[in-house]
């Protein structure tokens, strides 16, 4: 009965999905929801009909459940996809093989529309994690590293305001220039149609068509049959399109993101973390305190963004949450100790 009503949930899971995406997309999910209601019938048929009562869907399907209705889709794919790969069915005896197979493509499925959405978000999305890590990071090591020479609190508030805006400035002119250069690189190496009006103009027999297309990663058969119907096609109209056929180069441009948005991402995330280890001072705390409700706030957020990262990525929440904590924190205490070493050579 387990299985059963986990079946069914996963079912509804993908529907709920289905109904906030459109075109492909929708379709996929629909036939994955199709795909459970298959297994879950398997499991009617030998029960031998509607059980009278039937135990609640496992907690990871009614948590993502939940957030299918709440949050990003993007968040619970990536959550679904860990759960794929965690097929019950391997030593399931009641189980068909096709059942087993099913759960692994499953798994690829997810991982492919996910793959999707992560493609669309990727630039934009990096400048926001990195920016806000480097604000938290950078500014707390800052102003422990002040704050531990014994200077004003005061001092310590206005280096603090000081790092905030450099840095966030200066990750946004950095992200800039980065996002754009790696656009303008893309678009120098795309096909263009510089050659276009010359191809009726070419001999069919004798022409460098075809390395155009071996340039392109062809093999040099298929790029001599390419060329000849293309400089045939080419004097039958009077015109040509040496690129007809290609695909449009559009992932790798969604891949790196828009420069503007990811500088935009870049200067609002770094101020958003670096204005965290301010904030004590901002109110008014100062020594200790000041310090340690710091480490909290920053250590709270390096969880939050270690933890967004491992989601989006189909790693665990977890390890990535921790990991972006002792970063963070090493790196303070570094900063804390050589600032109490030079508070002490001054003094």
């Amino acid at each position: 009965m387990r299985y059963l009503v986990d079946e069914r949930a996963e079912a509804g899971l993908y529907r709920e999905l289905a109904t906030r995406r459109e075109g492909e997309e929708r379709d996929i999910l629909q036939a994955l929801a199709d795909a459970e209601d298959r297994h879950a019938a398997h499991w009617m048929d030998l029960l031998g009909g509607e059980p009278a009562r039937l135990p609640r869907p496992g907690t990871g399907t009614r948590v993502l459940t939940w957030m299918a209705r709440r949050f990003g889709w993007l968040f619970v794919l990536a959550l679904a996809q860990n759960a794929e790969a965690r097929s019950p069915y391997d030593d399931e005896p009641y189980a068909s093989a096709a059942m087993a197979a099913d759960e692994k493509v499953h798994h690829e499925v997810v991982r492919g529309l996910a793959a999707r959405g992560r493609r669309r978000l990727s630039g934009t999305f990096r400048a926001a994690v990195f920016g806000a890590n480097d604000g938290l990071v950078s500014n707390l090591a800052l102003v422990l590293g002040i704050g531990a020479t014994g200077v004003a609190p005061a001092f310590v508030l206005f280096s603090g305001i000081a790092g905030l805006l450099a840095g966030a400035l200066s990750m946004a002119a950095g992200e800039f220039v980065s996002v754009r250069s790696q656009r303008e690189l893309l678009q120098a190496t795309e096909p263009n149609e510089y050659a276009d009006e010359a191809l009726p103009h070419l001999d069919l027999d004798a022409n460098e068509l075809a390395l155009v297309y071996r340039t392109r990663g062809l093999p040099a058969a298929e790029s001599l049959a390419r060329a000849r119907r293309v400089v045939a096609a080419a004097q039958e109209t009077g015109r040509g399109a040496p690129r007809a056929g290609e695909p449009a180069a559009t992932d790798a441009h969604e891949i790196v993101g828009g420069a503007w948005r990811a500088a935009a991402s870049s200067f609002l995330f770094f101020a958003s973390g670096a204005v965290l280890p301010v904030l004590p001072w901002v109110f008014g705390l100062s020594g200790p305190t000041a310090v340690m409700v710091a480490l909290v706030l920053v250590g709270l957020a390096l969880l939050g963004t270690g933890a967004t990262v491992g989601l989006l990525s189909g790693a665990s929440p977890l390890r990535r949450a921790l990991r972006q904590l002792l970063i963070g924190y090493g790196a303070a205490a570094v900063t804390y100790v050589l600032g109490l070493a030079f508070g002490v050579a001054v003094a």
